[in-house]
């Protein structure tokens, strides 16, 4: 009789750890990146009496909580910086020289740039150098530039697509032009203008110029050439087939502002044998223009894209690429011990976390600008609190069943 009422009192303690951890995953409902916990009861050894033909159960031990982490629900923030993982794997972090993971992406920078949790810990992943992030080397803090200036790129290469009218009349008649924005080394902007003229059937001339004002010795208000003439052989079919000098072409002038001297390169000839230039019956006339230089830019905004690349925007339209978060595979997240503020640490028992670029090696996908939510249903939770409460109320019954059993022996000795 006396057993009972230990196994009931077992029950009782049982019962309400389970509801602590109803309560704690109702009360996290609304945690980014919360994972619910489960409490999952196992009896304790059961006595044999009667030769074996009775067992006699000692109660229930002390449940234990496993984490489940499946997938919450992915919802768009307005957080620049927030990112969700879609699958499995964790945001790596440092919180003060010690390694954890989370699933809460709800990032922000501080004042040296550093990107941080809300509780201050430390993203990790890669910086990158000419927007290229080696995910093969190690880990390290992430930083984001503040306010800062993008700096000047020369130009170098330059293309140009563009078709000559094959009807042009030789001379004067068939002049045309096209201007290319072309950038120095302090990121001044200089015009580079290349000036044609069909000198004979098939064949043009041409003439590179910048402003007068632009070049070191040059005369303000006159163009000044720059490289030498250039000859252009057309073929029948309209296509170019050879240049002189032979490509690429270079362009080569001192800026008057201080600036490194430049060095343009032009290659209407294609490796593999296509031009970007042609000679049909059109108009004389370009149709793309492309050059890879670029004057200075003040740095408007750092975003979070997808795939977990951290993307710096630039005031001339630029976006580079400035870092990229790290992602951890753990086979056995089930055994991270929950330390709060949304992190874990790995325990004892935790297999290796493999940390790699995001959709490699088993590990999810990042989803830019998104939140996972919390995995809690609370339809589940109130239906486990329920049972609960009335697993409890029942041993409680049996409490006090034992008790008047007890009070009525009693009653029989005196």
């Amino acid at each position: 009789m006396f057993a009972a009422f230990s196994t009931a009192l077992s029950a009782l303690d049982a019962n309400g750890v389970a509801v602590d951890v109803v309560g704690n995953n109702l009360a996290n409902m609304n945690t980014t990146g919360y994972k619910e916990n489960v409490a999952y009861f196992q009896d304790l050894v059961s006595e044999s009496m009667n030769s074996g033909q009775t067992q006699l159960g000692f109660g229930v031990a002390s449940p234990l909580t496993i984490t489940q982490f499946t997938q919450g629900a992915i919802s768009a923030r307005s957080g620049s910086l927030d990112a969700a993982i879609q699958g499995s794997g964790f945001f790596v972090v440092n919180n003060n020289g010690v390694t954890q993971y989370t699933r809460a992406g709800s990032f922000q920078v501080d004042l040296a740039g550093n990107l941080l949790t809300p509780s201050g810990q430390q993203v990790q992943g890669w910086m990158a150098t000419d927007g290229v992030a080696d995910t093969g080397g190690a880990i390290g803090n992430i930083t984001v530039p503040v306010g800062a200036l993008q700096a000047p790129q020369a130009t170098q290469n330059m293309t140009l697509s563009a078709n000559f009218n094959a009807s042009a009349t030789t001379g004067a008649a068939s002049d045309w032009s096209a201007p290319v924005t072309v950038y120095d080394s302090l990121g001044t902007a200089h015009v580079l203008t290349l000036n044609f003229q069909q000198t004979a059937a098939n064949t043009w001339s041409c003439q590179a110029t910048v402003p007068g004002a632009d070049v070191q010795g040059g005369v303000a208000g006159t163009p000044s050439s720059v490289g030498n003439p250039i000859t252009l052989q057309f073929n029948s079919s309209g296509q170019l087939s050879s240049t002189a000098p032979v490509e690429p072409i270079n362009f080569g002038f001192q800026p008057s502002d201080g600036a490194t001297a430049m060095s343009i390169n032009w290659s209407p000839i294609n490796a593999d044998g296509s031009s970007t230039l042609t000679q049909f019956d059109q108009s004389s006339a370009t149709s793309a223009i492309t050059q890879d230089g670029a004057a200075a830019a003040q740095l408007t905004s750092v975003t979070m894209g997808n795939g977990g690349q951290l993307l710096a925007s630039y005031s001339d339209g630029q976006q580079t690429v400035v870092g990229q978060l790290a992602m951890a595979n753990i086979q056995n997240p089930q055994t991270l011990q929950n330390v709060g503020n949304n992190s874990y640490q790995v325990s004892a028992d935790t297999g290796a976390p493999a940390v790699g670029a995001p959709g490699t090696g088993g590990r999810g996908t990042i989803v830019g600008g998104s939140l996972e939510s919390s995995n809690v249903d609370m339809a589940t939770e109130l239906t486990n609190l329920i049972v609960l409460q009335s697993a409890y109320q029942a041993n409680s019954k049996v409490v006090t069943t034992v008790s008047t059993m007890a009070q009525a022996a009693t009653q029989l000795i005196s």
